[in-house]
């Protein structure tokens, strides 16, 4: 079939089962963009701004477990995806990007809107391509998926110069292929074995769980094999979610900003069995302490994360899920009951009580965890101090229903990442956070929900503040605050209201309740501004560098 470049690039995506793609134009891109007009079947989103393209691809990613897609033309179109490419990158997110480059004959002549993208993401991607041979486009954009999804994931870009767009090409239809089988070797049951030796010689065991759990979609055999075990959970930020948040084996998220038993249970361990997470400074403070007098069993799709971080005495690279039911087959129960005794006073005596005389982000949450149950919901935050209130308080009780940029940290991540996941599952939920400052950053995207009259809640923590950085800068820098305090002028319900989308200042918990009740029966997009006070620090707080109970006295 003879056809277009870019009408292959359709072909191909289609072919791949996309159905959404986030993008924005621009003269390189345009072939691409005239191909679309051609399809009914793959929905093109137009956001305000590239970087909530490449952040709605994302979150489309995350929460449906798919590829996501985004488009943007040559030079500022291109620039505008590098941070939201590498928050994919920083997270393991399967992206592909397309953007659109000049004609190969004036490539490197510094042509209008020219800039190298291929050098440019180089270290933000899992890999690039510029393809200027349209005979290799299809076979380009179909490795560009495999590679995205493939092993631990990641995005991929493919730059098309517009002349390869416009370029013919006969077509030929591939069907899907399979992704290769991975097999156990026999040095890989030989770990296996070890690691079931020595949870069996273990006295005071600990499973922590990373994102990668939920990129192997493997919480089912996670949850199998604690209860099998009967050993204590704890979470990084980014595996909430990969086991149950209300389980009684479920001590919650542990780090810097974690629940004091769970880091209490890592440090005082003696075996740690580590499955899809990469031992992030925010995670183990000063890694020699972390992983001293402590047997350390490391599960992971990508070989490079064992022994990178925290050495492992045990490493085992593969796929989670054949690793982890072969793990539950070996391995036998036994009696940890002196150590959940210990445990349980641990959560007892070291839970933080949340203050109730005035309207607060942890009441806020509580009251969010009552309002939701029953409610299939995906949380998407932002980043800074609302994003471990979230983290801390609610209960993530399914894997891809907690979207938040851990690696990267990417504030103005949340609003557009939101927009994705509310497009790749419609019936569910969605409710969004972010901080008054990250709102900020990319809260222009409420066009672009308000266009598409997406039913997400936006719950914006305002404190009239970058909240996180004047809460280090209290800790370490003598509480001189400075560029932290933001205009208190602002009024976000008007800036909602100029969209045509619904918004609400509340100021106590009774108004919170009511209005977010409201929200939750709406089927428009809805924002709840809650006002709290800057003073509002999120607690406990672990001495960065430091041993995981060593913590900052604020």
């Amino acid at each position: 079939m003879k056809m277009s470049g870019a009408k292959a690039i359709v072909e191909c995506l289609l072919e791949q089962g996309v159905d959404t793609v986030f993008g924005y134009p621009g003269g390189m891109i345009l072939p691409l963009y005239d191909a679309l007009h051609d399809t009914t079947a793959l929905r093109h989103v137009l956001t305000v701004h590239e970087q909530g393209a490449a952040h709605a691809a994302d979150g489309y990613a995350r929460a449906s477990g798919r590829v996501g897609v985004c488009i943007a033309t040559s030079g500022p179109g291109a620039t505008n995806l590098v941070t939201g490419l590498a928050t994919a990158y920083m997270d393991s997110v399967p992206v592909v990007a397309i953007t659109g480059q000049v004609p190969t004959d004036v490539i490197g002549q510094d042509a209008f809107q020219e800039i190298d993208i291929v050098g440019m993401t180089m270290a933000v991607t899992k890999h690039n391509f510029q393809v200027k041979d349209v005979n290799k486009l299809p076979e380009v954009i179909r490795y560009a998926f495999r590679i995205a999804r493939s092993g631990r994931p990641g995005p991929v870009l493919v730059d098309v110069p517009r002349n390869v767009q416009t370029a013919k090409i006969d077509f030929y239809n591939l069907s899907p292929q399979c992704e290769g089988e991975w097999h156990l070797g026999a040095g890989s049951i030989n770990l296996i074995d070890e690691a079931v030796k020595a949870i069996k010689e273990a006295e005071q065991p600990a499973i922590i769980i990373g994102g990668g759990v939920i990129n192997a979609e493997a919480h089912n055999e996670i949850k199998s094999l604690a209860e099998h075990l009967h050993m204590p959970v704890v979470s990084t930020l980014m595996g909430l979610g990969g086991f149950p948040g209300s389980h009684p084996l479920f001590l919650g998220m542990t780090g810097l900003h974690g629940h004091k038993a769970a880091n209490n249970v890592i440090h005082n361990a003696d075996t740690i069995l580590a499955i899809g997470c990469r031992f992030s400074d925010r995670v183990t403070g000063d890694r020699e302490q972390y992983g001293a007098q402590k047997t350390v069993i490391h599960i992971d799709v990508d070989p490079a994360e064992i022994d990178k971080n925290v050495m492992a005495h045990i490493g085992i690279a593969g796929d989670l899920k054949k690793i982890l039911i072969m793990l539950n087959e070996r391995a036998a129960a036994k009696d940890f009951t002196n150590w959940w005794e210990v445990i349980r006073a641990w959560q007892t005596d070291l839970e933080i009580e949340v203050d109730e005389s005035r309207l607060n982000a942890p009441l806020v949450m509580q009251n969010i965890v009552e309002q939701t149950k029953g409610i299939d919901t995906i949380f998407v935050t932002d980043v800074g101090q609302h994003q471990m209130w979230a983290a801390q308080y609610l209960k993530i009780e399914k894997p891809r229903t907690w979207l938040t940029s851990g690696g990267l940290g990417t504030m103005g991540f949340g609003l557009p990442a939101a927009m994705g996941a509310q497009f790749a599952m419609p019936d569910k939920k969605v409710i969004h956070f972010a901080g008054d400052g990250g709102m900020k950053m990319t809260g222009n995207e409420l066009y672009t929900i308000a266009a598409n009259c997406l039913p997400i809640i936006s719950i914006i923590i305002n404190n009239q503040g970058l909240g996180m950085i004047r809460q280090l800068q209290h800790a370490f820098y003598n509480k001189r605050y400075t560029a932290c305090i933001l205009p208190s002028k602002v009024d976000f319900t008007m800036y909602a209201k100029s969209f045509g989308i619904h918004g609400v200042n509340v100021d106590t918990l009774a108004e919170f309740k009511t209005a977010f009740r409201r929200a939750l029966q709406s089927k428009q997009p809805e924002v709840i501004v809650v006002n709290i006070a800057s003073e509002n620090l999120v607690t406990p707080m672990m001495l960065p560098g430091a041993s995981l109970d060593d913590y900052v006295d604020l």
